[in-house]
């Protein structure tokens, strides 16, 4: 009798309890590279302006703030393969940077990041997302440029480039004048951290002022110059 009470119980509770027990959950996956690319190749995305290419994705896949980053590490991630690529190309002809340039190199990304922090200190309101994707783009460039200098690429400005240069040097000490006088000085010494120690072509330190005008732009005026290339 007792087993048979036993039995009985049994059959009460592990039904409850497998009723309990749920089947893992599936997440949702992440988008893939590939189908961030919008079945376009590295090379054919690299032939459009970032500008045009998160346009285009985001027409695709919606104009929101998710999007539009997806759409800038998907240009990115093509542009790090690029880079990867000319380094690649570097070593075998025996033209890879030098320890010494290697060296300088790396100050000159912490400088570019420690200016970036100074610069966005106390910032109300504080970045969103997209600034902060497109400040990284910035960067990729600065890493490209500087082994395309290793190659012997070394173009000089052209003349509407040069005058844009030094637009871009007026736009700079325009901004550097908004600021609180003590901030102010900071930052233009965190700048000068960059442009006046660490090796740098005209093109990059053209490509720093207008990175350092986008971080300092405050987001409810026109910018003086579209995202990166």
């Amino acid at each position: 009798m007792r087993i048979w009470l036993a039995i009985a119980a049994s059959a009460l509770v592990l039904p409850a309890a497998f009723g309990q027990t749920r089947p893992p959950q599936k997440r949702p996956a992440a988008p893939s590279a590939a189908a961030d690319r919008l079945g376009m190749t590295c090379p054919q995305i690299l032939e459009i302006s970032s500008t045009d290419w998160v346009a285009k994705f985001t027409q695709a896949k919606g104009a929101t703030p998710e999007s539009t980053t997806r759409a800038i590490a998907a240009y990115g991630k093509c542009y790090d393969l690029r880079t990867s690529e000319l380094a690649a190309s570097l070593a075998k002809k025996r033209k890879s940077p030098s320890k010494a340039a290697r060296v300088d190199f790396d100050g000159f990304e912490a400088a570019v990041k420690h200016f970036t922090l100074v610069a966005l200190a106390d910032v109300q309101p504080p970045p969103g997302a997209v600034k902060t994707a497109y400040a990284a783009l910035y960067e990729k460039q600065f890493r490209y440029e500087f082994y395309r200098g290793c190659d012997g690429e070394d173009p000089a400005l052209t003349p509407d480039e040069n005058d844009q240069f030094g637009k871009a040097k007026n736009r700079f000490g325009e901004l550097l004048g908004l600021e609180p006088e003590d901030k102010a000085r900071e930052i233009h010494e965190a700048f000068g951290e960059i442009v006046g120690t660490h090796q740098a072509s005209q093109r990059m330190k053209s490509a720093l002022y207008l990175y350092a005008i986008f971080i300092l732009e405050p987001p409810s005026e026109k910018p003086f110059a579209r995202p990166p290339f």
